[in-house]
């Protein structure tokens, strides 16, 4: 049996002292408070947050012996105690600006009958700024506060711009007083999924420091490799004979389904989602664990919203601004994905400051992907994986004909009122189409001028596609002919036939396709 993983545990009192498994990050937490004292971070769900935060707590309240054998208990000889404010906003469901104002006023209700209260401050901002003075006044020494998702109140209500403003004042109120009172702070950290820089939070803040790019704090949330390997050795060798691979092959796949978060423009190693790791030591099984914990529903209704081209969406090339701030007005929904995760940056040109962006992993692409099915198509998420395996086995059979009708009935579903954006509709289809089919087959696709548009290598054929818009299929046949696409596979025993597709915005659909087999 191996060591017991801490699935779900946020507590690190409770983690320390029934014996889970910690992965020791007490080193930035030293760095982080000897250096600084107001800070920022924002990770994906289910990445650590809160349990960085709790590991504050215990920290800054002085218990020396939950860290017996961590890198701090060498570096922090004081151990002094300090009053702490710890506010998670992390469990309530926000549907009203009373949702918010309820949670807070809970909270500070609670420290104001340890600390005391003034009845003349009438708003919960005047009385979060009383309630850190009169903490400090009576401790005789400052205050550390800890606020973990921060900004959950502002993702709930995404598209709800009156309800959006409600929660903004309310918070700015409220983290105003981190600002006024800083000579009575020891230590503040906020935690969240989201920056939303644009709408003015932390507007009154302007000495919180930002460190979710830092290189140094790169790897302060999630597992990465040398921690993989250096804390879970049994539990791979489990897997491995679960999965009947080997040790190196079964590395390999946790790396492909979980590694590859980046969070800096630098390069450096990426870092494993932390849950969806000790979920498949748990469970010895190669699984969507991240993903099958929260569902994407307000990104997939900003992609559409926007009208997003989701070809794009793995070779987005975006200015660093864009990726650390969400603003409700914008028509960009790409910095709530990447800050959410469903993104992580791959790439950094430093001539021109822009980060490519791309899926981290293959079971976030796999995920996100199949749940777009039933917003693009008329496939609901039941029978999405059935409907692929029908692609996949009429590609592997040779059976085209079966492949092209499949895919327009796929296409059957673009709404009326997308008809100006008809083309981006089929692009984004074929984009969710490709990808689900492309874990199972080998499939390119390119998209500068005078290349194919699609490729397809199974074991037995090849497949070229070329598609038109409001052209001809015959056209579109003429034009892999007349390019020489098929040159490159001259030499391939493989069968190999040649589409041509014409898509119709008269139809909103295929209209027609021609066949041909290799020349």
């Amino acid at each position: 049996m191996g060591q017991k993983l801490p699935i779900g545990i946020q507590s690190f009192e409770k983690l320390r002292k029934e014996g889970y498994l910690y992965i020791d990050k007490t080193a930035h937490i030293y760095n982080m408070v000897t250096e600084g004292c107001y800070y920022f971070l924002s990770r994906p769900r289910r990445f650590g947050k809160s349990l960085l935060l709790n590991t504050l707590e215990s920290y800054f309240l002085g218990k020396r012996e939950l860290f017996k054998g961590l890198t701090i208990e060498k570096l922090e000889h004081d151990w002094t105690e300090y009053p702490v404010l710890h506010l998670d906003l992390n469990t309530q469901k926000y549907n009203s600006p009373e949702a918010l104002s309820t949670v807070l006023d809970e909270m500070v209700t609670k420290w104001e009958r340890i600390y005391g209260s003034d009845k003349s401050e009438y708003d919960i901002g005047r009385r979060f700024q009383g309630l850190i003075k009169r903490a400090y006044e009576k401790t005789g020494r400052q205050v550390v506060i800890l606020v973990d998702e921060y900004d959950k109140p502002l993702l709930q209500a995404i598209g709800n711009v009156e309800l959006q403003d409600a929660y903004r004042a309310t918070l700015k109120g409220f983290y105003g007083a981190l600002k006024s009172m800083d000579g009575c702070i020891r230590f503040a950290f906020l935690t969240g999924v989201t920056k939303f820089g644009k709408v003015s939070v932390f507007s009154d803040l302007n000495n919180l420091n930002d460190i979710s790019m830092d290189a140094a704090f790169h790897d302060i949330c999630g597992i990465s490799e040398q921690e993989l390997r250096d804390n879970f050795e049994v539990e791979v060798s489990e897997l491995a004979a679960k999965l009947d691979k080997t040790i190196e092959d079964t590395y390999v796949a946790l790396r492909e389904n979980y590694d590859g978060y980046h969070f800096c423009k630098e390069k450096l190693p990426g870092v494993y989602n932390p849950f969806s790791l000790l979920n498949a030591f748990y469970k010895d099984e190669i699984g969507a664990w991240w993903f099958e914990t929260g569902t994407p529903t307000y990104l997939v209704e900003l992609l559409k919203q926007h009208q997003y081209d989701l070809s794009r969406i793995e070779k987005e090339e975006v200015v660093s601004d864009v990726l650390n701030s969400v603003d409700i007005a914008s028509t960009n929904p790409l910095p709530v994905i990447y800050q959410s995760g469903y993104l992580t940056i791959k790439g950094y040109d430093r001539e021109f400051g822009l980060y490519l962006l791309g899926f981290p992993n293959q079971e976030v692409k796999q995920g996100f992907v199949r749940f777009l099915i039933p917003s693009y198509t008329n496939v609901d998420e039941v029978d999405s994986g059935f409907e692929i395996r029908r692609f996949v086995r009429s590609l592997r059979e040779g059976n085209i004909e079966d492949f092209m009708e499949r895919l327009q009935s796929f296409l059957s579903a673009c709404p009326y009122e997308l008809e100006p954006q008809q083309e981006r509709h089929f692009q984004s289809v074929m984009f969710i189409l490709t990808s689900l089919c492309g874990y199972y087959v080998d499939i390119e696709t390119h998209t500068n001028k005078g290349r194919m548009d699609m490729t397809v290598k199974t074991k037995d054929y090849i497949y070229i596609f070329e598609f038109k818009f409001n052209k001809s299929a015959e056209e579109a046949l003429q034009q892999i002919n007349e390019k020489g696409y098929a040159e490159p596979f001259a030499k391939d025993e493989r069968n190999l036939i040649k589409i041509g597709v014409n898509f119709s915005t008269e139809c909103r659909n295929i209209d027609k396709w021609v066949i041909s087999d290799r020349l």
